[in-house]
């Protein structure tokens, strides 16, 4: 059988990387954990990414969580001392922790397509997943910050055996209206009708997740974001939140005073929420 994962490296850091992410992270992150860049194929192409998982004393399978990056082409990709500390962390939980750096970034093959066919690059990892024998790919959780909680959505919307499987989402400044998010930024919009070309109005509709909540799994969502973000407004979620009312979907929106696009003030408290969320619907 061919596998899907065809390079793993461990990550080690330095003596100075590895107290910073003690600091921010916190000691259990880095001591119970191992994390790892992998290479995988994806519709062919060889894409870069990461798998984490708790150090283990003894054979167990444990449940698994996409992580969805968000930024457009390399900014936003994820260096090797900021998986450590996510991804670490994530897996001190007791999780087994995938996430996709896309197609065309950080030195992965393709195109960035930002939430077109490099939503594959999401799903793919579940059949990566389940090459290695600590995973229990039947319990999936999914998360996702910023354009990843679009990416989130969009691979909510695509694939029905993952949705069969995945337990729980978590979305925190999540672009869930790409429309509106364009139209109030002129210079934002102009880089995308670039990049976007002669299809741009079908090219942002099909990313136009809040019209299309009713083709979501019902699943139980945890919804956060900054209330003074001004990178992607608050109204994204709240709206998001809204749709959710309306179609039945379980959630919990929590909207953080004064807090930014990365919640950087509010740490601990979205961490804990996150752990809680995944804890509550995967462990069970």
């Amino acid at each position: 059988m061919n596998s899907n994962i065809i390079e793993r490296e461990e990550i080690n850091l330095n003596e100075s990387q590895t107290k910073m992410v003690i600091s921010g992270w916190g000691e259990e992150a880095y001591n119970n954990s191992k994390v790892e860049k992998i290479t995988y194929i994806s519709d062919g192409l060889k894409v870069k990414g990461f798998a984490a998982y708790p150090l283990m004393k003894e054979n167990k399978k444990f449940p698994c969580i996409i992580w969805n990056r968000g930024g457009f082409e390399e900014k936003g990709a994820i260096d090797k001392f900021t998986a450590r500390g996510i991804f670490g962390q994530l897996a001190s939980w007791g999780y087994a922790v995938f996430a996709s750096q896309y197609r065309g970034n950080a030195g992965s093959e393709g195109k960035e397509k930002f939430g077109g066919d490099d939503v594959n690059d999401i799903l793919n990892l579940i059949e990566s997943a389940g090459e290695l024998p600590f995973t229990n790919t039947g319990k999936w959780g999914i998360e996702g910050w910023s354009r990843g909680g679009m990416m989130t959505l969009l691979a909510l919307l695509k694939n029905s055996h993952f949705n069969s499987v995945v337990k729980c989402a978590v979305l925190s400044g999540a672009i869930s209206n790409l429309k509106a998010y364009l139209e109030i930024d002129t210079e934002r919009k102009k880089v995308y009708q670039k990049f976007f070309g002669k299809n741009f109005d079908e090219e942002i509709n099909n990313r136009t997740i809040i019209d299309k909540v009713n083709l979501l799994p019902n699943i139980p969502f945890l919804l956060m974001h900054g209330g003074n973000d001004d990178t992607v407004t608050p109204l994204q979620t709240l709206d998001l939140s809204k749709k959710f009312f309306e179609t039945g979907i379980l959630h919990r929106l929590l909207i953080f005073e004064n807090g930014d696009h990365f919640l950087k003030n509010f740490r601990t408290e979205v961490d804990e929420q996150r752990k809680k969320w995944f804890n509550k619907f995967l462990k069970r």
